[in-house]
């Protein structure tokens, strides 16, 4: 598969997740790169803006097997991995998987449940296996996770950890839709009644795996040239000396931004990464792995503009 036939597979996943979802195109093609890239997205926006329903739909149409867990205070991490369960006829020890063993994870607002729950996800979204007893259990090479949750409850919710956060690669914050497009939401979905689901919206399947895993091998042979990663480099490393950061973000981070700029590039139609690749997906890719210090939260300075101002201060090659 060449670098057109994966921008191509693209458009076409696009257009159908688009029968069911009006809007969020950003969080879509941000879910594109995560996919080609093999990373995780973590999806923040108030209630009823089709965050579940989008990861639903995008699960459908790439035909992958979906796994939800709505996360909830009294969760444990057995809930989430599986357990060995004693079988009284056999007398032996059977091991009941959890819904994480699955190709696409939808973590259905995981910040209401406590951090040591979230941590049954650290080994799962970093090194795609899991750990039961001793044990250790393989996911699928292609396991994802899109995470939601949301911003406006500040009660009955844990707020991630930093070492949970550094798996994702993206964090997104979906908003409102526009006029014209919740005129649109109300058009098409207004007449419906009950939960949406993409089978009733004729969501169908239109990627095989085999194309899957052809357009994942293309974006990794993308080249990068030095001077763009050299660019990434001075990035990240500036986020750890700008007085308005109290921490800044992991070499992981680094490679993760450089990774997703290449799958920014194969959507884009380019068989090379240039410096608009990397400033395009900076915000997404840094926002949730810095913290502000003490006087620009006291100031309400927003982190997104904390990083504009790091990625205009930062020369990019020509």
């Amino acid at each position: 598969m060449d670098i057109a036939d994966v921008k191509d597979l693209a458009e076409e996943i696009r257009q159908e997740v688009r029968r069911a979802i009006v809007g969020q195109d950003d969080a879509v093609e941000l879910m594109l790169i995560a996919l080609f890239c093999s990373g995780h997205i973590l999806l923040e926006g108030p209630p009823g803006t089709a965050k579940t329903f989008l990861a639903q739909c995008f699960a459908r149409t790439l035909g992958l097997d979906f796994g939800r867990i709505q996360f909830t205070p009294d969760l444990m991490p057995g809930d989430i991995v599986g357990s060995n369960l004693f079988n009284f006829q056999t007398s032996q020890f059977t091991l009941t998987r959890g819904p994480v063993f699955c190709e696409l994870l939808l973590a259905d607002e995981i910040n209401r449940t406590p951090p040591k729950t979230q941590a049954a996800l650290l080994e799962a979204m970093q090194e795609r296996k899991v750990t039961i007893d001793g044990e250790t259990h393989a996911l699928p090479p292609r396991f994802m996770v899109i995470a939601t949750q949301n911003p406006i409850e500040q009660q009955g919710v844990y707020p991630l950890p930093e070492a949970q956060l550094d798996r994702f690669l993206f964090k997104h914050r979906m908003g409102y839709p526009s006029a014209e497009e919740e005129k649109r939401i109300v058009a098409a979905h207004g007449g419906r009644f009950g939960a949406p689901t993409p089978e009733s919206w004729g969501i169908e399947r239109r990627v095989e795996s085999r194309d899957l895993d052809d357009a994942v091998r293309a974006v990794e042979a993308i080249p990068m040239v030095d001077e763009v990663t050299d660019y990434v480099v001075a990035l990240v490393r500036a986020t750890r000396e700008a007085p308005d950061l109290e921490g800044g973000a992991s070499p992981r981070a680094a490679a993760m931004l450089a990774g997703a700029a290449r799958a920014h590039a194969a959507l884009g139609g380019r068989d090379y990464v240039i410096p608009d690749d990397v400033k395009a997906l900076a915000p997404a890719v840094l926002r949730h792995r810095v913290l502000l210090s003490a006087a620009a939260e006291i100031e309400g300075r927003p982190v997104e503009s904390v990083i504009a101002r790091l990625i205009e201060a930062v020369e990019a090659p020509r």
